[in-house]
Protein backbone atom coordinates (compact mmCIF):
# COMPACT_ATOMS: atom_id res chain seq x y z
CA UNK A 1 0.00 0.00 0.00
CA UNK A 2 1.05 3.40 -1.44
CA UNK A 3 1.81 6.82 0.43
CA UNK A 4 -0.97 8.25 -1.56
CA UNK A 5 -3.66 5.41 -0.68
CA UNK A 6 -2.93 5.49 3.03
CA UNK A 7 -3.01 9.28 2.76
CA UNK A 8 -6.24 9.22 1.00
CA UNK A 9 -7.73 6.86 3.43
CA UNK A 10 -7.11 9.33 6.13
CA UNK A 11 -8.78 11.95 4.26
CA UNK A 12 -11.79 10.48 3.49
CA UNK A 13 -11.53 8.48 6.99
CA UNK A 14 -11.91 12.12 8.39
CA UNK A 15 -14.24 13.19 6.13
CA UNK A 16 -16.68 10.49 7.02
CA UNK A 17 -16.33 10.47 10.68
CA UNK A 18 -16.72 15.07 10.48
CA UNK A 19 -20.21 14.19 8.37
CA UNK A 20 -21.56 11.84 10.55
CA UNK A 21 -20.32 13.74 13.70
CA UNK A 22 -22.47 16.78 12.26
CA UNK A 23 -25.61 14.52 10.82
CA UNK A 24 -25.54 13.15 14.61
CA UNK A 25 -25.65 16.20 16.51
CA UNK A 26 -28.40 17.58 14.35
CA UNK A 27 -30.43 14.73 14.79
CA UNK A 28 -29.98 14.97 18.19
CA UNK A 29 -30.72 18.86 18.20
CA UNK A 30 -33.60 18.52 16.02
CA UNK A 31 -35.05 15.75 18.38
CA UNK A 32 -34.97 17.60 21.43
CA UNK A 33 -36.14 20.68 19.82
CA UNK A 34 -32.72 23.14 19.45
CA UNK A 35 -32.33 22.85 15.87
CA UNK A 36 -34.67 25.76 15.38
CA UNK A 37 -32.51 27.80 17.11
CA UNK A 38 -29.61 27.98 15.18
CA UNK A 39 -31.50 26.91 12.07
CA UNK A 40 -34.88 29.10 11.66
CA UNK A 41 -36.21 27.32 8.76
CA UNK A 42 -35.91 23.91 10.12
CA UNK A 43 -38.98 21.75 9.36
CA UNK A 44 -40.67 20.43 12.35
CA UNK A 45 -41.86 16.82 10.62
CA UNK A 46 -39.63 15.41 7.51
CA UNK A 47 -41.35 15.18 4.43
CA UNK A 48 -40.79 11.96 1.97
CA UNK A 49 -42.87 12.93 -0.57
CA UNK A 50 -40.45 14.68 -2.61
CA UNK A 51 -37.58 11.35 -2.74
CA UNK A 52 -40.80 9.09 -3.35
CA UNK A 53 -41.37 10.81 -5.91
CA UNK A 54 -38.15 10.79 -7.63
CA UNK A 55 -38.15 7.01 -7.01
CA UNK A 56 -40.82 6.95 -9.37
CA UNK A 57 -38.88 8.87 -12.44
CA UNK A 58 -37.91 6.87 -15.28
CA UNK A 59 -34.62 8.07 -15.01
CA UNK A 60 -33.85 6.91 -11.61
CA UNK A 61 -33.08 3.15 -12.18
CA UNK A 62 -30.89 4.17 -14.69
CA UNK A 63 -29.28 6.75 -12.91
CA UNK A 64 -29.10 3.99 -9.47
CA UNK A 65 -27.72 1.41 -11.60
CA UNK A 66 -24.81 4.43 -12.68
CA UNK A 67 -24.11 5.29 -9.63
CA UNK A 68 -23.65 1.38 -8.23
CA UNK A 69 -21.39 0.99 -10.88
CA UNK A 70 -19.50 3.44 -10.29
CA UNK A 71 -19.29 2.71 -6.37
CA UNK A 72 -18.34 -0.78 -7.64
CA UNK A 73 -16.06 -0.04 -9.18
CA UNK A 74 -14.11 2.31 -6.74
CA UNK A 75 -14.83 -0.23 -4.35
CA UNK A 76 -12.80 -2.98 -6.42
CA UNK A 77 -10.19 -0.15 -7.08
CA UNK A 78 -9.89 0.29 -2.82
CA UNK A 79 -9.72 -3.31 -2.42
CA UNK A 80 -7.42 -3.73 -4.99
CA UNK A 81 -5.02 -0.41 -3.83
CA UNK A 82 -4.80 -2.17 -0.04
CA UNK A 83 -3.67 -5.85 -1.53
CA UNK A 84 -0.26 -6.62 0.22
CA UNK A 85 2.76 -6.84 -2.25
CA UNK A 86 4.48 -9.55 -2.30
CA UNK A 87 7.61 -8.68 -3.03
CA UNK A 88 10.62 -6.52 -4.15
CA UNK A 89 11.10 -5.50 -8.16
CA UNK A 90 13.62 -5.31 -10.05
CA UNK A 91 16.85 -2.55 -8.16
CA UNK A 92 18.69 -0.38 -9.75
CA UNK A 93 22.35 -0.51 -8.98
CA UNK A 94 24.91 1.70 -8.24
CA UNK A 95 26.81 3.20 -11.74
CA UNK A 96 23.20 3.44 -13.81
CA UNK A 97 23.26 6.24 -15.94
CA UNK A 98 21.12 7.72 -18.56
CA UNK A 99 22.60 5.40 -21.17
CA UNK A 100 21.69 2.32 -19.45
CA UNK A 101 20.48 0.80 -15.91
CA UNK A 102 21.94 -1.76 -14.16
CA UNK A 103 19.47 -4.20 -12.67
CA UNK A 104 19.45 -7.13 -9.88
CA UNK A 105 16.71 -9.05 -9.06
CA UNK A 106 16.71 -9.31 -5.40
CA UNK A 107 15.08 -12.27 -4.67
CA UNK A 108 17.67 -14.10 -6.65
CA UNK A 109 20.74 -12.76 -4.54
CA UNK A 110 18.38 -13.43 -1.13
CA UNK A 111 17.60 -17.08 -2.63
CA UNK A 112 21.59 -17.70 -3.18
CA UNK A 113 22.12 -16.39 0.22
CA UNK A 114 19.44 -18.81 2.21
CA UNK A 115 20.92 -22.05 0.17
CA UNK A 116 24.56 -20.66 1.48
CA UNK A 117 23.08 -20.15 4.78
CA UNK A 118 21.56 -23.64 4.42
CA UNK A 119 25.12 -25.48 3.85
CA UNK A 120 26.50 -24.38 7.17
CA UNK A 121 26.65 -27.51 9.25
CA UNK A 122 24.47 -27.53 12.05
CA UNK A 123 21.55 -25.53 9.92
CA UNK A 124 18.56 -28.04 9.03
CA UNK A 125 16.72 -25.55 6.60
CA UNK A 126 16.65 -21.93 5.37
CA UNK A 127 14.52 -19.58 3.50
CA UNK A 128 14.20 -15.85 2.66
CA UNK A 129 11.98 -13.06 1.56
CA UNK A 130 12.65 -9.85 0.20
CA UNK A 131 10.47 -6.54 1.48
CA UNK A 132 10.25 -3.25 2.10
CA UNK A 133 10.28 -2.18 5.88
CA UNK A 134 10.32 1.57 6.51
CA UNK A 135 11.40 2.46 3.49
CA UNK A 136 14.68 0.25 3.31
CA UNK A 137 14.95 -2.83 1.05
CA UNK A 138 15.23 -5.79 3.80
CA UNK A 139 16.50 -9.61 3.02
CA UNK A 140 14.70 -11.73 5.54
CA UNK A 141 16.76 -14.68 5.88
CA UNK A 142 14.97 -17.42 7.95
CA UNK A 143 17.03 -20.69 9.70
CA UNK A 144 16.30 -23.71 11.95
CA UNK A 145 19.28 -25.09 13.58
CA UNK A 146 19.50 -28.22 15.00
CA UNK A 147 19.87 -27.93 18.74
CA UNK A 148 23.26 -29.39 18.69
CA UNK A 149 24.15 -27.36 16.42
CA UNK A 150 27.68 -25.10 17.12
CA UNK A 151 25.98 -21.31 17.61
CA UNK A 152 29.17 -19.73 16.99
CA UNK A 153 29.91 -20.73 14.01
CA UNK A 154 26.22 -20.45 12.66
CA UNK A 155 26.44 -17.03 13.69
CA UNK A 156 29.83 -16.42 11.87
CA UNK A 157 28.18 -18.00 8.72
CA UNK A 158 24.97 -15.44 9.22
CA UNK A 159 27.76 -12.64 9.54
CA UNK A 160 29.49 -14.00 6.31
CA UNK A 161 26.09 -14.46 4.35
CA UNK A 162 24.80 -10.81 5.09
CA UNK A 163 28.09 -9.15 4.28
CA UNK A 164 28.13 -11.01 0.98
CA UNK A 165 24.20 -10.14 0.36
CA UNK A 166 25.46 -6.40 1.26
CA UNK A 167 28.26 -6.91 -1.58
CA UNK A 168 26.41 -8.10 -4.50
CA UNK A 169 23.17 -5.72 -3.54
CA UNK A 170 25.48 -2.81 -3.83
CA UNK A 171 22.78 -0.57 -2.07
CA UNK A 172 23.00 1.79 0.80
CA UNK A 173 19.67 1.12 1.95
CA UNK A 174 19.66 -2.85 1.84
CA UNK A 175 19.55 -4.63 5.72
CA UNK A 176 19.85 -8.45 6.35
CA UNK A 177 17.48 -9.66 9.11
CA UNK A 178 18.50 -13.17 9.94
CA UNK A 179 16.24 -14.89 12.12
CA UNK A 180 17.23 -18.24 13.86
CA UNK A 181 15.03 -21.01 15.43
CA UNK A 182 16.05 -24.36 17.36
CA UNK A 183 14.66 -27.08 16.35
CA UNK A 184 12.56 -29.07 18.66
CA UNK A 185 14.00 -32.51 18.47
CA UNK A 186 17.26 -33.45 16.47
CA UNK A 187 17.22 -34.80 13.24
CA UNK A 188 17.73 -38.97 13.91
CA UNK A 189 20.93 -40.20 12.05
CA UNK A 190 19.90 -42.39 8.87
CA UNK A 191 21.25 -46.03 9.72
CA UNK A 192 23.37 -47.11 6.87
CA UNK A 193 23.42 -50.81 6.46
Amino acid sequence: MGRAVLGLNRVLTLLAGVVLLVLGLAAAAWGAGWLVQVWTTAPETLQLQTATDTFAMAWWPWAAGIAGAVFVLLGLWWLLAHLPRRGVGMLSLPGSAREGRLLVDPAGAASTAADVLGDTPGVRSSSSRVLRDRGQLVVELKAVVEPTADLTSVVAATDAVSADLQQVLGRDDARARVRLAVARRARKASRVH
